[in-house]
């Protein structure tokens, strides 16, 4: 549904911004009132990675008039892969730089305030009190936390967005939404109690190209948001499946509003599966002497730091590809560098009717015994 726009227009839009624009001010929903709107609204984007850099690329572009870029993070190469905002000349660089250097090159009038500071429950909510809206880029679930957390106690708009391996989520947090609309908060979609440990993108991976998908998807939140124009996805989750070039939604509310009523959300909409044996690493030997042999999913750089006498290596694409190949072979204990990539390796071997285990903590604990 249509909300009201989040911010009242400037008085008008310099002459070099009205030509920048020019393709803005066409378009019949958004016009030159909404371009306004966009040139007074102060967007905060928490995390200058893989979200955040389309983020601050699309709405510098789009000329938002202030962006704050929390981050307290330096570039590394290997984030070039997917975060846009980065060269290889800034490596070792703090990664609000590259933000205010490319928001600059992009759209001059445009404010980028830069804040290399780590996010905390100290800070949160100061960080972000100026804020018109809050779009979390950021790349934990710990910092996602806190940022909602603070969110709500402010009452600003959430966009919030999370990409891993190849799937993506969407959606909008409100805990004051306008008159008569039912907040929605994070804890609606990812109740507390419900969340365990999440796999980082380092260990599982992330695809460059959805980051970029992902992060429009954000910034076009963010605009319809602050102009008041088309129906954002508050009350609603666009997942995302890049492999299968799919894109669904579920519909989301909150707790409150179905007053103790089983909440529909992205993470209950599918059914949980068995949870995967484990075994500790102590008991990889008797394992071992009782006939399982030990499969290593991870990447062959990984394995020549180190591997477990014996063990077989099949990196993890290979067996989600062909789970069927190792399903004759007895009992397989599955081992990764920490046993997330292995915990789906298991799954996918016990679907295809293979006896298979994941090794508790995966080499770094059979390392550490």
């Amino acid at each position: 549904m249509p909300l009201p726009p989040l911010v009242e227009p400037v008085a008008a839009l310099s002459a070099a911004e009205a030509q920048r624009t020019a393709r803005h001010l066409v378009l019949a929903d958004l016009g030159e009132i909404g371009q306004r709107r966009l040139r007074a609204a102060h967007v905060t984007v928490v995390g200058a990675g893989g979200l955040g850099s389309p983020v601050v690329l699309a709405l510098a572009a789009a000329g938002v008039g202030t962006l704050t870029v929390i981050d307290d993070d330096v570039v590394e190469l290997s984030n070039l892969q997917r975060q846009v905002l980065h060269r290889l000349a800034d490596v070792d660089a703090p990664k609000v730089d590259s933000a205010v250097r490319v928001a600059a090159d992009l759209a001059p009038e445009t404010t980028v305030r830069p804040v290399r500071e780590r996010l905390t429950a100290a800070n949160a909510e100061a960080l972000l009190s100026e804020a018109d809206l809050v779009i979390d880029g950021s790349d934990t679930f710990e910092t996602r936390t806190l940022v909602a957390a603070a969110c709500e106690r402010l009452g600003v708009p959430l966009v919030w967005g999370v990409v891993q391996e190849f799937a993506a989520q969407v959606t909008v947090f409100w805990s004051a939404p306008p008159e008569g609309v039912p907040p929605v908060v994070l804890s609606d979609l990812y109740p507390p109690e419900g969340v365990g440990e999440l796999p980082s993108c380092a260990a599982v991976g992330v695809l460059g190209a959805l980051c970029l998908q992902v992060g429009s998807v954000l910034a076009m939140e963010a605009i319809k948001l602050i102009a008041g124009i088309g129906e954002p996805l508050f009350g609603r989750v666009l997942l995302i499946d890049a492999l299968r070039g799919r894109m669904s939604e579920v519909p989301l509310r909150g707790r409150a509003e179905t007053a103790g009523a089983a909440t529909t959300s992205a993470a209950t909409s599918v059914p949980a599966r068995p949870a995967v044996p484990h075994v500790a690493a102590d008991a990889l030997d008797d394992e071992v002497a009782a006939g399982a042999f030990v499969l290593d999913v991870r990447e062959a750089d990984e394995i020549a730091t180190g591997a477990i006498p014996g063990a077989r290596h099949a990196p993890l694409a290979e067996v989600l590809g062909r789970p069927e190949a190792f399903s004759a072979e007895g009992r397989i204990v599955v081992v990764c560098q920490r046993g997330l990539r292995a915990v789906r390796a298991a799954a996918a071997l016990r679907d295809a009717g293979a006896d298979a285990v994941v090794l508790t903590g995966g080499m770094d604990a059979w390392s550490a015994r």
